[in-house]
């Protein structure tokens, strides 16, 4: 399971739906392996604006990868002003302000690091949802859905 799809995913619980410990899940007993892919500096761009930056903290704190992590968001140094901004420019703000350093480290971080094995847990009800061989079971038993 790769560290960027965790960004994405609460705890599924019913009565998890209203609490903010559902997000983000806490790993646990989590076995990392890295895999290479091809680096594409443009989806990393992109997707950066989508990130919930404190929860990407929270799991490499967790993890122990927080030197992979810059201490704030690139996204919020691509911010230009709308007004009278062309989509060319807006995009060439963004192409200008992100280092390919960063990029290669996010990149890493989100794409190339996976947990092979492992549990994520609700900070609120405790539910784990196991991970094995990459991929994580997040069907819950019919008592709470």
């Amino acid at each position: 399971m790769k560290l960027l799809t965790v960004n994405f995913l609460t705890c599924a619980v019913k009565t998890c739906k209203t609490s903010s410990e559902s997000y983000p899940l806490h790993f646990r007993d989590a076995q990392l392996e890295q895999n290479p892919q091809t680096f594409n500096p443009l989806f990393i761009r992109n997707i950066l604006s989508r990130l919930d930056w404190s929860a990407l903290t929270t799991t490499a704190n967790e993890l122990g990868l927080t030197a992979m992590l810059p201490d704030h968001n690139p996204a919020d140094d691509m911010m230009v002003d709308s007004e009278g901004a062309t989509e060319e420019e807006k995009n060439r703000a963004k192409d200008n302000v992100i280092s390919e350093e960063v990029l290669k480290k996010l990149h890493t971080f989100l794409v190339d690091t996976a947990v092979i094995e492992g549990k994520l847990v609700c900070g609120n009800c405790g539910f784990e949802y196991p991970i094995k061989e990459g991929v994580g079971n997040f069907l819950l038993p019919p008592h709470l859905v």
